[in-house]
């Protein structure tokens, strides 16, 4: 940078006197800095202008800074200020110095190169403070204008304040990251720990959740064969209600031919074409009796009233049975609720942890077990009561699983006592542990204080009639 000299020579002027071209640009830049400085113009920096450049200009809240360069003058000139400045550490900084001070303070490791290639010392840190446009940008090739104001606001500090203060080693915080380290690391290996054997557990607990879907598959495929055996016995209903026309149909016949056999005989001229038609129609009447008798002999009279009264004890006993699937199925709906929850909670460490250390795998394991126990419960039950109503209707010989219905059976049945109420069984909303034998005992009797008779079954009015249970297997 060139300056026009007017009157005496500053570097003569000043103590210790200049001794180079270095020292009188640095001269120069200590000049311009006082300026900047001296708001007043009275040719001396004051604290509360030192304050107030610290704060707007470098932008900086730490006002104790100006006692650095006060000490103890509170008038500072450009003698005392370029008197300062030489007896500072920063002046005799090295170009070592001033890189490690380029890296560490400024944080612009990638001008190094510039610096060294210029010979940049402490004596020149004061041209970088004054901001001078042609030493930046054409001597150290700086174009950024943003790493300009950088270096011109870190070089301020360390001309006028003195060196960046380095914070010391904190001992405490090394042992403190060291500690959470070891702490972490323990942490990580006991969810580890507690993660593969909580895998170890729901391995467990999905087997036994898959048992339990292949007890309610079982279930449905006996639910479809009770099906397909009531449509069966619809299809026997229906085939003898069939055979009964088609027998009424031929005995119809039979009488038809007999009559007109009866007029051929009744017209005819030859007692011998007489004797002949009542053969013939002895012999057809004859056959449709044997037939007739047959057909009967393979029908057992049974009374109506036993029929319905068989088939209202089965619709009540599916009322029980039902009651008791719900119960299966309410239970099992819990189960693989739980199990859902348990594999969502898996999904983070917390949740792992959550689950190995509450006691939630043990009641879930504790109500799968128990909604094996009611589908096994259910499912023998099933079987058994399938199997005895089919025997029951074999040996009847009439439909009893295929009806008009519980509510078409009561009415007809109590018709004549109207003040009968017939038990309504409802669906608890809580799982029930007892089987059918415990409802009966919280359920009033069907029959209350009257005596039925039928076919010669007698009942005293004290004996409530039963329905036929399932006992579980």
């Amino acid at each position: 940078a060139q300056t026009d000299w007017h009157g005496p020579n500053p570097c003569l002027t000043v103590m210790p006197p200049c001794m180079g071209d270095a020292d009188r640009f640095s001269l120069e830049a200590l000049r311009v800095i006082h300026k900047q400085l001296d708001d007043d113009n009275d040719g001396g920096i004051e604290v509360n202008e030192s304050v107030e450049f610290i704060r707007e200009d470098m932008k900086q809240q730490q006002t104790n800074k100006h006692s650095n360069l006060h000490r103890e003058d509170q008038h500072i000139t450009v003698e005392e200020l370029w008197k300062g400045w030489k007896t500072s550490e920063v002046h005799n900084w090295t170009t070592d110095d001033i890189v490690q001070w380029l890296k560490e303070s400024v944080e612009l490791p990638q001008y190094e190169r510039n610096f060294r290639d210029f010979r940049f010392n402490g004596n020149t840190l004061p041209r970088l403070a004054a901001n001078e446009p042609s030493f930046m940008s054409g001597q150290l090739k700086i174009l950024d204008q943003r790493h300009k104001q950088k270096l011109n606001l870190k070089a301020l500090d360390a001309v006028l304040f003195g060196p960046p203060l380095r914070p010391q080693h904190n001992w405490m915080k090394d042992f403190v990251l060291m500690v959470s380290i070891v702490i972490g690391m323990g942490g990580c290996w006991f969810a580890y720990i507690q993660n593969k054997s909580s895998k170890v557990h729901m391995s467990q607990m999905m087997k036994d959740l898959e048992s339990l879907q292949s007890a309610e598959q079982s279930l449905m495929d006996l639910q479809g064969r009770l099906e397909k055996a009531q449509e069966e016995n619809r299809t026997v209903a229906v085939e003898k209600q069939n055979l009964e026309q088609k027998m009424r149909d031929e005995i119809s016949g039979a009488k038809k031919e007999s009559y007109r056999l009866r007029e051929l005989r009744q017209g005819a001229e030859c007692e011998l074409s007489r004797l002949k038609y009542a053969e013939e129609e002895l012999v057809q009447v004859r056959m449709a009796l044997k037939r007739a008798e047959k057909e009967m002999q393979t029908e057992w009279s049974i009374p109506e009233a036993l029929q319905m009264w068989l088939q209202l004890t089965h619709e009540v006993e599916v009322q029980y049975y039902n009651i008791k699937k719900h119960s299966a199925e309410l239970q099992l709906t819990v189960a693989k609720e739980e199990a859902e929850k348990i594999k969502k909670k898996r999904s983070s460490v917390f949740g792992t942890l959550h689950v190995a250390h509450g006691s939630s795998l043990d009641e879930v394991d504790h109500k799968i077990l128990e909604a094996k126990k009611s589908l096994s419960e259910v499912t023998a039950c099933l079987r058994e009561r399938l199997h005895r109503w089919q025997q029951i209707e074999k040996l009847c010989g009439f439909p009893l699983v295929h009806n008009s219905g519980l509510p078409s059976l009561t009415a007809t049945l109590y018709s004549d006592h109207s003040w009968v109420v017939m038990p309504r069984v409802s669906v608890p909303p809580y799982p029930i542990a007892g089987g059918v034998d415990d409802l009966d005992e919280d359920t009033p009797p069907i029959i209350p204080q009257f005596t039925c008779k039928y076919g010669g079954c007698h009942r005293n009015a004290n004996t409530p009639v039963r329905v036929v249970k399932c006992v579980s297997v």
